[in-house]
């Protein structure tokens, strides 16, 4: 982990100083500021601050800071923006990144923006929202340059740097028969190591082409899998529509697995998860606890059957104190992964930095308080009718499921921060660890619980 740039944070509290007194000068300081940090600054900015330092903005840095903002992030800064001001904004994005903003924004004004654009431009980004989001066509490129056979190197050369600022860079050009199908590829690497009189027949490689419904994963992955710097995306007939980089290949890739991993543990698929509000984050997580109580509370019938009530008052109690064990197991332990997950993730993108762990850490404990309580509510009515020969249990044992959910939420946001305080990777600690201790630790909390409120 590299150290914290002194020059950013300085910057970075500057710019905090000034925004308090004048957001329009605040926004003069993000000028020389890489778009990617800016858009960390403006997520950690109060909406109304936000808007009004990304609306004093210039078109142009406006574009850069949009090009590296999420969906989230996209539509807030972009929802005060009319027509006129939006359509400037997508004059200067690449076509892929303009039809991303244009999906973000409202209809009536995205409407009216295209209206403003030039007709190719207009029609190019029609093109692109016609496609399904997740598809090859709704992620390529409209911008890019191609060649034909006859031509030579030199010529190549000269027509990529005169549509250098439109084009999409890094994509190479793709050699076209008179169909536009696509014959050939020239990397950008080929145009700079061989001499401008070589022809494009002598230069070229077999170019990769997908089909433009092809789902965007699997363009990705073959990307990934053959090294390539961009591939063609061809309609029915095999002429070209548009190109896909790496680094779009890449973006995809790591959302992807983001995506994946997310709904693996049951915290939804939004890539600033830490930055949801409680109640969100709650309702996304509710329906694998929900269903965790389910199969706990069977579980429990189970056992009821299998071993009967126990002997004695007293003994009864605590066999049917035991028979709800598997129910806090699951439960504590969703609860616990899905808090070290937010973390183990927010740590390695960056999402959560020294300054947010603890505010951070607070609201997911929120998050896994609130769902222990209405798991534990639950517990509490289902339980009071299955040992409704035993009145008080069905109390003891939700409240118990609350106590014991509760700490495997604190856990699982602790275990993570504490082992980036020692050096220590929290994606390996944080998984097999964060299981046993909140384990143990969340049965033995139940227990005690159950005991102490059921044998009164």
């Amino acid at each position: 982990m590299t150290a914290p740039d002194p020059s950013l944070e300085a910057a970075e509290t500057a710019f905090r100083e000034v925004l308090a007194e004048s957001p329009a000068r605040a926004a003069v300081l993000l000028v020389d500021i890489h778009p990617a940090d800016a858009v960390e600054w403006l997520r950690d900015t109060e909406d109304r601050d936000r808007s009004m330092v990304f609306g004093a903005l210039s078109p142009t840095c406006q574009a850069s800071i949009l090009e590296h903002a999420d969906e989230a992030l996209t539509q807030e800064l972009i929802a005060p923006l009319d027509a006129r001001l939006l359509t400037q904004v997508l004059e200067e994005l690449p076509s892929d990144e303009a039809a991303d903003v244009l999906i973000e924004a409202d209809d009536r004004v995205a409407n009216d923006a295209l209206e403003r654009l030039s007709p190719a431009t207009a029609e190019s980004l029609r093109t692109l929202l016609s496609f399904d989001p997740e598809s090859a066509g709704g992620i390529m490129a409209t911008d890019f340059v191609v060649t034909q056979p006859g031509e030579r190197i030199g010529d190549v050369v000269k027509s990529v740097r005169k549509g250098a600022e439109d084009i999409e860079p890094d994509v190479g050009v793709f050699v076209l028969d008179q169909q536009r199908r696509p014959i050939g590829y020239l990397s950008d690497r080929a145009l700079l190591t061989h001499t401008i009189h070589s022809p494009v027949e002598e230069v070229m490689c077999e170019p990769f082409v997908v089909a433009v419904d092809e789902d965007q994963e699997g363009v990705a992955q073959l990307m990934a899998k053959y090294g390539l710097q961009s591939v063609a995306v061809v309609d029915d007939a095999g002429a070209l529509l548009g190109v896909i980089s790496a680094e779009d290949a890449a973006a995809i890739l790591e959302e992807e697995v983001d995506e994946d991993i997310a709904l693996l543990v049951g915290v939804g698929a939004d890539q600033q998860q830490t930055r949801l509000p409680v109640l969100v984050r709650v309702r996304q997580r509710l329906p694998l606890m929900g269903l965790t109580v389910l199969a706990g509370l069977a579980s429990a019938k189970i056992l009821a059957l299998a071993l009967g009530h126990g002997s004695g008052e007293e003994g009864g109690v605590q066999q049917a104190i035991l028979r709800y064990l598997p129910l806090i197991v699951g439960l504590a332990g969703n609860v616990g992964i899905q808090s070290s997950t937010i973390f183990v993730r927010g740590f390695a993108t960056g999402e959560v930095d020294e300054d947010r762990e603890w505010p951070v850490f607070f609201t997911e404990w929120g998050v896994g308080t609130i769902i222990g309580a209405l798991c534990g509510v639950a517990t509490w009515l289902v339980a009071g009718f299955i040992e409704s020969s035993t009145p008080g249990l069905g109390a003891a044992v939700g409240f118990a499921v609350f106590a014991a959910v509760a700490w495997a939420a604190m856990l699982g946001g602790i275990v993570p921060i504490a082992c980036r305080g020692l050096g220590i990777d929290p994606a390996v600690v944080a998984g097999p660890f964060l299981i046993a201790l909140s384990d143990v630790s969340g049965s033995a909390i139940y227990i005690f619980v159950a005991r102490e409120i059921a044998m009164r």
